[in-house]
């Protein structure tokens, strides 16, 4: 039997909500698809939609979340997505729908996130990863060759070698160039993720994003906004961070080779962690409801 609705929703309510949220993201869409229209690329501007698979049209469409009723003949919309299920006065998630989609991969994010959220957060690898991800690599073989360096390759090695690298994430460990990989202290993997994934980590963060949305619609959108906003903050810190020169298009380095840089990196992975604790914990009682 489907579990009994825990709100119920009426049109004008939902409407002014979902009018909200395509309000609040779409100045961050529109430009991203029409750059995209032009063949043109901004390393950060369009990283959330390059590098996570998620349409950006996808992203404007509004849910209201698990346990909430939409009520009037609007809602009868939303039976043509998947998820969805009509109730006596209009439609509702149908929760064991978008369980059974997601399969083994729910029970995943659920412990990945609940894993995270139980461990400390570590504020000493100084964004790194980025440093790490052209070590050794000629301007002609880095990820973003459009943008100069900061600093000459042997320079930036010699950072590296320097600072060391301690980076727990897997999806940054492995774009490492070959050389970086042996400094980490650590070798993550896919299957270490659980145990390794920390809540001061920014790619950690940036990830809540595509935790959010592939729980939809069992999560609200308001929330996938959330976390979609928070991650584009992280990005730019990641790439001020790193040691690509992005000062003509507005990101003004955060040197973390001085000591002043470091510094200003820590404070903000700390508002980033911060900031990220209630999406996290939102995201597990999703996932509790269950």
């Amino acid at each position: 039997m489907p579990l009994p609705v825990q709100v119920s929703v009426d049109e004008a309510e939902w409407h002014a909500r979902r009018d909200a949220h395509e309000a609040r993201l779409r100045p961050f869409v529109e430009p991203a698809l029409a750059r995209r229209s032009r063949g043109q690329r901004h390393p950060v501007e369009d990283f959330l939609f390059d590098y996570y698979p998620f349409r950006p049209s996808h992203l404007l469409r509004w849910h209201p979340g698990f346990g909430v009723e939409l009520s009037g003949a609007s809602a009868l919309t939303y039976l043509g997505w998947p998820g969805y299920r009509a109730t006596e006065n209009g439609v509702t998630v149908e929760g064991s729908t978008v369980l059974e989609r997601l399969g083994a991969r729910f029970e995943s994010i659920a412990t990945l996130l609940r894993a995270t959220a139980n461990r400390p957060a570590q504020f000493g690898c100084f964004g790194m990863h980025e440093w790490a991800m052209v070590y050794g690599s000629a301007q002609n073989e880095i990820r973003h060759e459009a943008w100069p360096l900061r600093l000459s390759p042997t320079e930036t090695a010699a950072v590296v070698d320097e600072l060391g690298v301690r980076c727990s994430h897997f999806d940054a460990f492995r774009f490492f160039t070959p050389t970086a990989r042996p400094l980490n202290v650590l070798q993550p993997t896919r299957q270490s993720q659980p145990d390794l994934e920390q809540p001061g980590c920014l790619h950690a963060t940036m990830d809540l994003y595509k935790w959010a949305y592939q729980l939809l619609p069992l999560v609200p959108s308001e929330l996938v906004g959330d976390a979609f906003l928070l991650a584009r903050d992280v990005r730019a810190m990641d790439m001020r961070a790193s040691p690509y020169d992005l000062s003509t298009l507005g990101y003004p380095a955060v040197p973390v080779e001085t000591a002043e840089g470091r510094a200003e990196y820590v404070a903000a992975q700390r508002d980033f962690t911060d900031r990220a604790a209630p999406i996290r914990a939102q995201l597990i009682d999703a996932c509790t409801a269950q």
